[in-house]
């Protein structure tokens, strides 16, 4: 039986890495959602999942939603990534709201929930998100300067380049709580 697997969905490359280097820390799998084969649910006890966050909603979270009756007797343990500072705690409570009006209540209750910085590279970005950056920057750009969190600004000072957060040191609590999955 697989202890412990880490299943991810990446689009820019964040996830992945964050993916990786959980994977490396605990010494188990890592697997890209879509070569993911939901049968194997039943041979995993702790199941950490990771999906980049967009428009407040994970990539590729409906593989943990769908097969909601498979895991709930199991240790899951989700972790999002996304270009807002999780450290901040407006940040922390807006990706917590978004996530409880997509996820089932018991889901959010049970899971173990975990929020990571990752970056933005605009020359890779597709249509879609290039054109929703846009609109953020030209909202941005029509507030009062003084009234612009230190995230805003950066935003504004980056826009167009490539910024990666993605820190291996914030993998830490994940890990801990996995390892102390593994020994009870």
């Amino acid at each position: 039986m697989t202890r412990t697997i880490v299943i991810f969905d990446s689009k820019y490359g964040f996830t992945e890495q964050y993916a990786r280097w959980i994977s490396a820390a605990l010494g188990c799998p890592a697997v890209r959602r879509k070569d993911f084969d939901s049968a194997d649910f039943s041979s995993c006890e702790t199941i950490i999942y990771g999906g980049g966050l967009y428009a407040g909603g994970v990539s590729g979270i409906r593989l943990l939603t769908e097969h909601w009756n498979q895991l709930s007797g199991r240790n899951v343990v989700l972790f999002t990534c996304g270009l807002a500072d999780p450290s901040d705690p407006d940040n922390a409570a807006h990706i917590r709201t978004s996530l409880s009006k997509a996820l089932p209540a018991e889901m959010m209750e049970k899971i173990h929930l975990f929020h990571l910085r990752g970056g933005i590279d605009y020359a890779r970005l597709n249509l879609k998100h290039k054109a929703m950056m846009a609109m953020l920057r030209r909202w941005l750009l029509r507030k009062d300067p003084g009234s612009l969190r230190i995230e805003d600004r950066q935003l504004l000072e980056t826009y167009g380049k490539q910024i990666d957060f993605t820190s291996q040191s914030a993998i830490e609590p994940l890990i801990r709580l996995c390892i102390s999955l593994q020994e009870s």
